[in-house]
């Protein structure tokens, strides 16, 4: 009981209005605030006083709406870029070179023998006008095992409601083959049995009328299953050169990695003559790497084991300088259309995406590449989902085996490899492989492929990398401007080849040509390098200027104007309190009542039993006392307590009053 008390007197002391009710705090507040409005509200006439009401009403929502508006700007963190141009001694980019053929074809033909043999078949079936005049006919026999598992078709589109589906070896037997009708969408498991005894009309012995023909890869889920898919393409160039790289990826995917190394192009054989600014340099400056889309590559100053290197100067003369030698007569013919140099200049300590952003250099021409660095900076959290090494990425990263920096190219890359080894139960040979898990191939996978492009064309799968993985913060772009002349000369080609041959074979033959060659020049155009950098454009700052602004312009208010208003806050607060805790006491009354119907006694009535207690005990002390003689013998002792005066009822201690 002590403590309520001395909690309501505790509130009754910090309550420092003008009054208890919600109307007297009001009109206090209105006639002591130093913001313009509500005190013309009190002090004006009727009249005048419902046009201020008004107008306070409606700056004041102004300005709540203009409050809200700045508050969703600053939260929605959006950044400013700026550019800046700098000048200093910049280390020099890291260069990856690779051939734009992954293997020897001198060194993988054994392995390709049978699926050689099965293309150039499948070429003379395609482009022959009549049957029967292939070279089938006198060399040993197709193992069609390796076809069957990944065809070539023919797809009749004459009947585009009904299109025929025609597997091209499966046409030289004299007995009917079973040909696949499908739908221009699906083109699966509608099936149709043609009898034919001659060749279908071909690409090659068709009109140009009658040219709707189109060779397509068949892709099913498992060999011998109706659940198939078709990949049309529009030149029969492209189909080939899908499908050679479908069946030679099951192949080499079996091939250990020591192997394919050694089947690669070794760096003595292909980097000629190096030379950086002033100091010669030669292939064992060049760190190796197996790169699954180019075979072996090698990269200059990629900081591994050695501090990065600094350009002294920007120009031709002090970058880097190099002669190759691709080898384009040991090329695989069906495998590598393109001929040439594959490079890429990038970040030390990265691991080179040549796939994405490499050039080529073309075979016989000096290149010349000019570089000019752009520096990006990004702001993390909350600003952009970027990180800093991508530790805080989910994805697991399989480029850590390289001890390369984080990418976005090497997690999207992870992330569609962890996808491929969760539905497909095997890895893609041109990624990392996880632990415990092995690439995937034709005879212990036969529906790779079919899984593989069906998770490829996944949009959902996709975007969940897309979600998954992050920018980096902090970024290195290098901006190349190329060049490129004839090289050598027609007047000087014979002296440099003598000399290039001599010096990597020790014979006085000339061993090298113009389709082999390339020259390469990589320098600096200029030390002024560009730094993009992100900055905030809204701040903490920036959002107090504008509530003030926005406030002071509507309502003419300031800092103090708040603090008034958030001090009636407060009022009301304890106001409220107090009101409860008298609701809650009147509360507690009503139930006491209802618990003690009668009324308890008043203080007259108290006074009054009091007194007629007091009269007693005189009136009883003025009796004479009367003289006590011993009892008689026998005689029973008298009863005292019917003498006794009896209190009030309402003093009794057994009363129920309080």
């Amino acid at each position: 009981m002590n403590l309520k008390k001395y909690l309501v007197r505790a509130l009754h002391r910090l309550q420092k209005g003008p009054g208890y009710t919600y109307k007297e705090l009001l009109v206090w507040y209105c006639d002591n605030t130093n913001t313009h409005g509500p005190k013309r509200i009190i002090k004006e006439g009727p009249k005048k006083k419902l046009m201020w009401f008004f107008l306070t009403l409606l700056f004041a929502s102004l300005v709540f709406w203009q409050w809200g508006i700045l508050i969703n700007t600053y939260l929605s963190y959006n950044v400013t870029s700026s550019l800046s141009i700098g000048f200093k001694t910049m280390k020099f980019p890291a260069v990856t070179i690779c051939n734009a053929n992954p293997f020897k074809y001198s060194e993988v033909k054994p392995l390709l023998k049978e699926l050689d043999r099965l293309i150039e078949a499948a070429l003379e079936r395609i482009l022959q006008p009549t049957p029967g005049n292939g070279s089938e006919s006198v060399s040993p026999p197709l193992d069609l095992e390796l076809w069957n598992q990944i065809p070539l078709v023919l797809i009749d589109e004459h009947d585009k409601d009904n299109p025929i589906i025609l597997d091209i070896f499966e046409t030289n037997q004299t007995a009917g083959g079973n040909q696949s009708s499908v739908g221009n969408e699906t083109m699966d498991n509608e099936t149709t049995v043609w009898n034919q005894t001659t060749a279908p009309p071909t690409p090659a012995n068709t009109t140009s009328e009658e040219k709707k023909y189109k060779l397509a890869v068949k892709l099913c889920s498992s060999q011998g299953s109706d659940n198939c898919t078709y990949r049309n393409f529009t030149s029969a160039a492209q189909a080939v050169t899908e499908w050679y790289i479908l069946q030679s990826t099951s192949i080499l995917s079996k091939v250990p990695l020591h192997e394919r190394i050694r089947m690669g192009y070794q760096a003595e054989d292909m980097i000629l003559a190096c030379l950086y600014g002033a100091e010669p340099c030669n292939y064992k400056n060049f760190t190796q790497i197996y790169h699954p889309d180019h075979g072996n590559c090698y990269i200059f100053n990629w900081g591994m084991d050695e501090e990065a290197l600094n350009s002294s100067n920007p120009g031709a003369e002090f970058g880097l300088k190099l002669i190759l030698d691709i080898s384009q007569q040991d090329y695989i013919p069906y495998l590598s259309s393109a001929a040439g140099a594959r490079l890429m200049l990038h970040q030390q300590k990265s691991f080179p995406f040549l796939k994405d952003q490499g050039i080529y250099a073309m075979a016989g021409t000096e290149t010349s590449i000019g570089v000019l660095v752009d520096e990006l900076e990004r702001m993390g959290y909350p600003y952009s989902d970027c990180t800093m090494n991508g530790s805080d990425v989910p994805v697991k990263n399989l480029y850590r085996q390289y001890n390369t920096s984080y990418s976005i190219q090497a997690c999207m890359r992870s992330c569609y490899q962890n996808h491929m080894v969760e539905i497909c139960g095997c890895g893609h040979y041109m990624f990392p492989l996880p632990e415990g898990v092995n690439y995937c191939n034709n005879d212990d996978n036969p529906g790779w492929a079919y899984c593989y492009f069906s998770l490829r064309s996944s949009i959902k799968s996709r975007q969940i990398c897309i979600d998954s993985c992050k920018e980096t913060c902090n970024d290195t772009q290098y901006k190349m401007t190329i060049s490129m002349a004839d090289w050598p000369s027609e007047a000087s080609e014979d002296w440099i080849f003598h000399i290039l041959s001599y010096e990597r074979d020790m014979s006085t033959n000339v061993t090298l040509d113009r389709n082999g060659i390339i020259k390469l020049n990589i320098y600096f155009q200029e030390y002024n390098y560009r730094t993009i950098s992100e900055s905030a454009a809204t701040t903490i700052v920036w959002l107090l200027s504008s509530l003030g602004g926005q406030f002071g312009f509507w309502m003419g208010g300031s800092v103090l104007c708040l603090i008034e208003f958030g001090e009636i806050i407060i009022d009301s607060l304890w106001i409220t309190i107090i009101n409860v805790i008298g609701w809650c006491k009147g509360l507690k009354q009503r139930r006491a009542r209802a618990r003690y119907p009668d009324a308890p006694p008043t203080v007259s009535e108290l006074v009054e039993a009091h007194t007629n207690l007091g009269f007693q005990h005189e009136a009883a002390a003025a009796v004479p006392r009367a003289e006590v003689l011993p009892p008689e013998p026998g005689t029973p002792p008298p009863n005292y307590d019917s003498l006794r005066v009896q209190p009030p009822a309402a003093l009794s201690p057994d009363s129920d009053t309080e």
